[in-house]
């Protein structure tokens, strides 16, 4: 799969945004997140739907997989990317400055997604049953680079942890959490996602894997004044063995460009997406409950780029 997104990106037929004629097709390339993470398919789904009708656009869109959140700045900084899916965290990063994220003035925000709560994962008989429980543990955390991991470190702070409070940190892909959690190489992982997840699911058919509790004074610290963070709630019954709903919080995925994409494509991008929302609302299960007015406001800390704002006051969802 890697190598056919190469030769489509390489392909002489498609130019990048920037270099098309009105003959020629405009690719517009969306970085996404591993291929067996929530980003890349749920940016296939977005770019479905622009590419339902490039043949009256000209623009055709392809969902790149990457690293996550934060190589997908880079790569919008770069030039490696038109779009970009990352945490709403993130986006209020790279608008502010941090000190793992330099501050890029051109990013635009487009629109929420899907929102994506802290997620923690045992197994029976660890003695996890809350935050705090996870001292003196062995943890599976995410990669550098990855929006969950940057969301773990926000919460070691703020509860005062250090990596030595733990017996162990071990920096897991997505691909890799459950193994290790069932083959008793962590008593934990720790992952941001949208759900139903798949890796979430796997855990709790492969070893019973239990959900626990993400609440507490470090969370509501993280809560205080952050609009880019949310209170949420896993449902209950949601995976075999979890009857109960698991209080916890997260951020949103949302979707983001830069000020160089030229308003007219960004118009088209979000309006096939707006167009077809009730089908994309079919394409992903953590696309299911989205609302337009929610997308249009939640969670964006990037100013909105000129082409969406266009068409969401055209559309009547802005004032």
């Amino acid at each position: 799969m890697l190598r056919t997104l190469g030769l489509t990106l390489l392909s002489a037929a498609c130019l990048t945004v920037g270099g098309a004629t009105a003959q020629e097709t405009a690719l517009v390339r969306m970085a996404t997140g591993s291929l067996t993470g929530a980003y890349f398919p749920v940016g296939v789904a977005l770019c479905r739907l622009v590419n339902q009708t490039r043949s009256s656009h000209g623009i055709r869109c392809s969902a790149i997989p990457s690293q996550g959140s934060v190589e997908n700045i880079q790569l919008l900084r770069n030039g490696g990317a038109e779009l970009a899916i990352i945490q709403s965290d993130v986006q209020n990063d790279a608008v502010t400055g941090s000190p793992g994220i330099a501050a890029l003035p051109e990013l635009r925000a487009l629109m929420s997604l899907h929102p994506e709560p802290l997620t923690i994962v045992t197994r029976p008989g660890t003695g996890i049953e809350t935050l705090e429980d996870l001292q003196g543990q062995r943890i599976g955390i995410g990669t550098p680079g990855s929006g969950h991991r940057i969301l773990w470190d926000r919460v070691m702070e703020a509860a005062g942890w250090t990596p030595d409070s733990f017996a162990d940190t071990v920096e897991l892909d997505p691909v890799d959490q459950v193994a290790a959690l069932c083959g008793d190489r962590v008593d934990a992982f720790v992952i941001s996602v949208g759900h139903p997840a798949l890796t979430v699911q796997e855990a709790t058919l492969t070893c019973d894997g239990v959900l626990v509790e993400v609440s507490g004074p470090a969370v509501d610290a993280l809560l205080a004044g952050r609009d880019f963070y949310f209170s949420a709630e896993i449902p209950g019954g949601l995976y075999r063995g979890n009857p109960d709903p698991i209080p916890t919080f997260g951020v949103g995925a949302t979707l983001v460009t830069t000020d160089a994409v030229p308003e007219d494509t960004i118009r088209t991008v979000v309006s096939s997406i707006f167009s077809g929302l009730e089908d994309l609302r079919g394409l992903d299960p953590v696309l299911s409950a989205l609302a337009a007015t929610e997308m249009v406001e939640t969670g964006l800390t990037a100013p909105l780029h000129p082409g969406a704002e266009e068409y969401y006051r055209s559309q009547g969802l802005l004032d």
